[in-house]
């Protein structure tokens, strides 16, 4: 079955810098497109950034534009987001999704995936 397996969350001052990655097992990895959501408490899963089966194509969300960098390696079957100048409302799980059409295209909503990771927390700290 598929898993994913996201790594790299702690904790943070802002400004700071983490990299999460997330390792693919159980499909072929470079048919799908993937994504990156996060959920702070008592808010709703929010998407954050998904990039194309090739990795030819990435969409940011409007709140992480210029600061998260989302980037996959296929021969690794990872994904990893980059995350650059971050801030205190950064702060929730992310999640790292994958798309359940080959082929398909970026997915912006929880629905539009069908695995999920764990999660991994991220805190940054003022």
């Amino acid at each position: 079955q598929v898993q994913l397996v996201e790594s790299g969350g702690r904790s943070v001052r802002a400004g700071g810098s983490l990299r999460l990655s997330c390792a693919s097992s159980g499909r072929i990895f470079s048919k799908y497109a993937m994504g990156w959501f996060r959920q702070a408490p008592g808010k709703e899963r929010a998407f954050v950034a998904a990039i194309s089966w090739s990795g030819g194509s990435t969409y940011y969300a409007d709140s992480v534009k210029g600061r998260f960098t989302i980037s996959r390696d296929n021969a690794k079957n990872t994904v990893y987001l980059q995350m650059n100048s971050l801030k205190p409302e950064d702060t929730a799980v992310y999640y790292c999704a994958g798309s359940g059409t080959a082929w398909g295209v970026l997915g912006l909503v929880p629905k539009e995936y069908d695995y999920w990771g764990q999660g991994t927390q991220v805190t940054v700290s003022s």
